[in-house]
């Protein structure tokens, strides 16, 4: 008989913490639908079987830090009245003739991210809290209903109306062109080094962390020059000297940006994690450095787009690369529409945003398109960021009407040749070898069989 081991000895109690035990339970396989391969009928719609149910995006909870995943939603309900109850009534904080508009607003948004906080679905993101990622999300959302409101606005009121957000907006901006002088000498470079060579350097750093890819990063930086020089005729700081465009924006500040992205890309990919809980965790330095390890990655994807492999990947490449342009487009529009400057702290903080809601965003799609088992559907962040991307386009649509220069004819030109070249290669790449199975599937089906001896 096979030796067993004794009442009490190295059998581990179900509730022992082990630096070995695995952070989530396993998951069963998925069982096939119905009964030995049945598809389940109306009648069955009752199962519990797993395939059954109706998951969220993110199945798997993590517990390393036990104390900030215990559900608080009523002691939160319960502290959020206590605070709006105080604030409200209290003529220490609210005396008469101050602007109640104003702190009703903010009032009202702090509820709203509270609700976002606690009853919004989970995203793709677990570090360093789903939480966080919860008010990023619903700050998204209020940004999208703020331009939903904007969009039945004329320019007009919208400039009286950001004179509210901050009295120094509504007067016009002087237009600034950077090809004043386009010799290349070193005098020209050094006037042309400026903070806006770092703000470039960070927005590709951040780029390249979103999309984790080279080829794609370098796609986008060459894409956008080319749009400078598309709409150059319209926005007078897209007017640059060439070694602008090529030297300083795509050679240094872009590729330096995309580089020490993709680097740091490459030190989460290959980083070994080692998640335990803070009982798990000896010694308070080592307690310590868990908790600050809490704002790192709980896991790294690298994404793998193979935009050749087939045209769903192919579409979702072009419709990523679409939406990244139109999301670096769209803002240089806004604050032109609205006049506002370029460091304005309406201006950062979009596009410190918009870099928020693009990083689980661009993962869920990865996942949606790379693994559709599994994602059934889109996630929220992308289809909400969609959405925004959309409605800014609305809004600079409508409010542009009269205020720019109509397309010159060589940007007409410039731009069909290249929906013409896009529309060829995926035609020669995806359509002909279709059609070249489709025919050889219908010759092989209409072949007469040989007949048997």
């Amino acid at each position: 008989m096979p030796s067993t081991a004794k009442d009490g000895e190295n059998l581990p109690s179900p509730t022992e913490d082990s630096d070995t035990a695995p952070l989530y339970p396993t998951s069963e396989p998925e069982p096939i639908p119905g009964l030995h391969g049945v598809p389940v009928r109306w009648y069955d719609a009752d199962r519990t079987e797993p395939y059954t149910k109706i998951v969220p995006f993110q199945e798997k909870h993590d517990t390393s830090v036990e104390f900030f995943y215990k559900p608080v939603t009523l002691s939160a309900l319960g502290f959020g009245l206590v605070v709006l109850a105080y604030v409200a009534t209290t003529q220490d904080v609210l005396e008469e003739g101050q602007d109640k508009r104003r702190v009703g607003a903010y009032a009202a948004i702090a509820s709203f991210l509270m609700f976002s906080m606690i009853q919004f679905r989970d995203g793709p993101f677990i570090r360093p809290h789903p939480a966080l990622w919860r008010i990023v999300l619903g700050i998204n959302l209020l940004y999208e209903l703020a331009l939903v409101f904007l969009l039945f606005q004329d320019l007009d009121s919208a400039r009286a109306m950001m004179k509210y957000l901050d009295p120094d907006l509504g007067v016009p901006l002087p237009e600034k062109s950077y090809a004043e002088d386009c010799a290349l000498t070193p005098q020209n470079i050094w006037n042309a080094l400026d903070i806006f060579c770092l703000a470039h350097t960070l927005g590709w750093f951040g780029k390249a962390m979103i999309l984790r890819d080279y080829w794609f990063c370098w796609i986008l930086s060459i894409a956008f020059e080319l749009a400078e020089y598309s709409l150059q005729h319209q926005l007078a700081n897209f007017e640059e000297c060439w070694w602008d465009h090529w030297i300083l924006d795509v050679l240094l500040c872009n590729w330096l940006g995309t580089y020490l992205g993709m680097k740091v890309c490459q030190y989460f990919e290959v980083k070994p994690y080692e998640w335990r809980g803070i009982r798990q965790t000896r010694g308070l330095r080592s307690k310590a450095r868990r908790v600050l390890s809490q704002f790192s990655p709980h896991d790294f994807t690298a994404f793998k787009w193979g935009p050749a492999t087939d045209f769903t990947h192919f579409f979702s490449v072009v419709l990523l690369l679409s939406v990244f342009l139109a999301a670096e487009l769209n803002p240089f529009y806004l604050k032109t529409l609205l006049w506002m400057e370029p460091d304005h702290p309406f201006v950062i903080a979009r596009l410190a945003f918009v870099f928020l809601w693009a990083l689980p965003a661009v993962r869920e799609l990865f996942q949606y398109i790379s693994d559709p088992r599994k994602a059934v559907r889109m996630g929220q962040h992308v289809w909400l960021l969609l959405a925004t991307i959309a409605t800014e386009l609305l809004v600079i649509k409508k409010w542009s009407k009269d205020m720019f220069v109509p397309f010159p004819k060589s940007v007409k030109w410039g731009w069909a040749i290249g929906v013409t070249l896009l529309i060829s290669y995926t035609v020669i790449q995806f359509g002909l070898p279709k059609a070249r199975k489709y025919v050889r599937d219908q010759r092989q089906k209409t072949k007469p069989k040989p007949k048997a001896s």
